[in-house]
């Protein structure tokens, strides 16, 4: 299951991880009244369940709440890779120093969970892998208990030579790390982490995807679920697994590689897997 920037960043937060606290709107005037609450310039997001927001449009600055209307009149409804946008999350803006990459998912190669860290951060991370790959950490993880603060301080030392900043970056590590564990996740991300000019690091961002196996294990985490999705929400209730795709022959399989194989002869015969 995978969760939305607000809701990501609930979870982060009740891990210790610092965020900057946002309102959901899902009109103009919902946005321009989150607006004139926080005052000052604020940054109108798309909440959608794919990357690239910004490219598309999804994420803009807006300098008072007149503009935040304007603008989350422009993102609402707007198409980002085939998701619509319904929701929009209004944030202040931030004064930002230096940008960071850090996440955890896992590396189907090792079987175990790893650690991605860049000092590259605000961009796309494939983008930088494919550049740069030596801008890029990787640390695996054994299992929930074993991390130690000093792994935490050499994830850390990768980012900023900093040392006062340095300890603050190790003490998200670890709760980056708690929050993989905790929830069973299968994708923690933060993109951008931020320092601002007081020193303080901040997750600017926040992604989320939770193994559907586990999900019993967290109810307060199912709450967030969307049922806006008909096939997925009955999918669901038959014990299906459902993944939509945009395209005009519809695939019933029984495995992955049956998955591949099929979606593999639809396109070689000119069609579209859906």
């Amino acid at each position: 299951m995978n969760l939305h920037e607000y809701q990501a960043k609930t979870v982060f937060g009740s891990f210790g991880i610092p965020i900057i606290e946002g309102r959901v709107a899902t009109t103009p005037e919902e946005a321009r009244a989150h607006a004139e609450a926080m005052g000052g310039m604020v940054v109108v997001k798309a909440q959608v369940h794919t990357g690239g927001r910004g490219k598309a449009g999804g994420v803009k600055l807006a300098k008072d709440a007149a503009e935040a209307e304007a603008r989350a009149r422009d993102i609402l409804g707007l198409d980002i890779k085939g998701h619509i946008v319904e929701t929009i999350l209004i944030v202040p803006a931030s004064d930002i120093s230096k940008e960071y990459y850090l996440s955890i998912t896992l590396d189907r190669g090792s079987k175990r969970p790893v650690i991605i860290a860049s000092a590259e951060g605000g961009i796309d991370i494939e983008e930088v892998a494919a550049k740069t790959p030596e801008k890029i950490f990787r640390y695996h993880l054994d299992r929930p208990g074993s991390f130690k603060s000093y792994e935490a301080r050499l994830v850390a030392s990768k980012l900023e030579s900093d040392p006062k900043i340095q300890l603050r970056m190790a003490r998200i590590v670890e709760q980056l790390v708690n929050c993989f564990w905790a929830t069973d996740a299968s994708l923690v991300e933060i993109n951008p982490l931020i320092t601002n000019p007081e020193g303080q690091v901040i997750a600017l961002d926040a992604k989320m995807s939770v193994d559907d196996n586990a999900l019993y294990k967290h109810p307060h985490l199912v709450a967030f679920r969307e049922d806006s999705d008909e096939h997925a929400k009955a999918a669901r209730e038959m014990g299906l697994s459902y993944v939509p795709l945009e395209g005009n022959v519809g695939c019933i399989v029984n495995g992955a590689g049956l998955a591949m194989a099929t979606m593999d002869l639809i396109k070689h015969f000119g069609g579209e897997p859906a």
